[in-house]
């Protein structure tokens, strides 16, 4: 992120702003997340196709350790911790699973919480799990400078940023996405009980075609039916058809959509402040499916 691209971010949050800081904060902080810390990660082994191309990266050049790695900090101070496959292989470019935390939440929490290291990692993902700052627009900017940070100590594809959250992790994973100092970040998004409205976004320019997959409980008290408005400001800025098909486990997949993206909804019958376990691996396939096919 330069200097031009923060100061045309900032220059257009004014809208943004009014959604974060109109959020029921008093709600949200006052959400109790399970604290998950000291259980040990478990790490997958991954298969390097032999048709990889190795030499992505000079592994004499890179700092980041194979496996657990903690306290990872933005310019900022928002901590992460990072996770390899277990044969971890530094010369090839991975890609990267971005989860970013919930209000209430920390990195170790959402780790536990969410399941993805042994899947991700075994699919041959790096995985950041970021801790929860206040949510702002200059927040959400400093959570997206964490993969080129990365980039510069473990290998990894700029190119290849899969971005998911719940709640304000949400909310921040769907802002990466749409706002225009951000947008460029990630390759797919997957955000989970986002507080954001079709009225927040429905006056945005919509990014480039974009693999998304919106998911929300149909018993989200705190975001009704917000899932459903933003799948329908996604779907139309992909150039999909507007009428979804059912494809079973709760979800809707719009079809057409522009440059053969994915385009996706799913409903579930959790409070807000559950994360849908159940989608994990859902989340894992949506996002390996657009890699393996780029």
């Amino acid at each position: 992120m330069n200097i031009a691209q923060l100061k045309s971010y900032l220059l257009e949050s004014n809208r943004w702003q009014k959604i974060l800081f109109g959020l029921p904060v008093i709600a949200l902080v006052g959400m109790l997340w399970l604290d998950h810390s000291g259980v040990p990660v478990e790490l997958g082994q991954t298969v390097y196709r032999p048709d990889m191309p190795h030499g992505a990266c000079q592994p004499d050049l890179l700092s980041g350790d194979t496996g657990e790695t903690y306290g990872e900090e933005t310019e900022n101070g928002i901590n992460y911790n990072v996770r390899t496959p277990k044969n971890y292989d530094a010369s090839i470019a991975h890609p990267l699973l971005l989860v970013f935390s919930p209000a209430g939440a920390n990195r170790a929490k959402t780790e536990k919480m969410t399941g993805f290291t042994l899947p991700a990692t075994r699919s041959g993902f790096i995985v950041a799990y970021a801790d929860h700052p206040e949510l702002s627009p200059s927040t959400t900017v400093e959570l997206g400078t964490i993969p080129h940070a990365m980039a510069k100590k473990w290998c990894i594809d700029e190119k290849q940023v899969y971005v998911t959250g719940h709640s304000d992790g949400g909310t921040s994973a769907m802002a990466l996405a749409f706002m225009t100092g951000t947008r460029h970040i990630p390759t797919a998004i997957a955000p989970s009980a986002a507080g954001v409205t079709y009225e927040d976004l429905r006056d945005r320019k919509c990014p480039e075609p974009l693999p998304v997959m919106i998911i929300h409980s149909s018993k989200d008290r705190l975001f009704p039916g917000y899932g459903q408005q933003t799948a329908g400001w996604w779907a139309a800025c992909n150039k999909c058809e507007p009428i979804p098909d059912t494809i079973g486990n709760g979800c809707v997949a719009y079809s057409g959509c522009a440059n053969g993206v994915k385009t996706v909804y799913c409903e579930g019958d959790k409070p807000h402040a559950q994360w849908p376990e159940q989608r994990s691996d859902a989340i894992i396939d949506f996002f390996l499916h657009h890699h393996t096919n780029m």
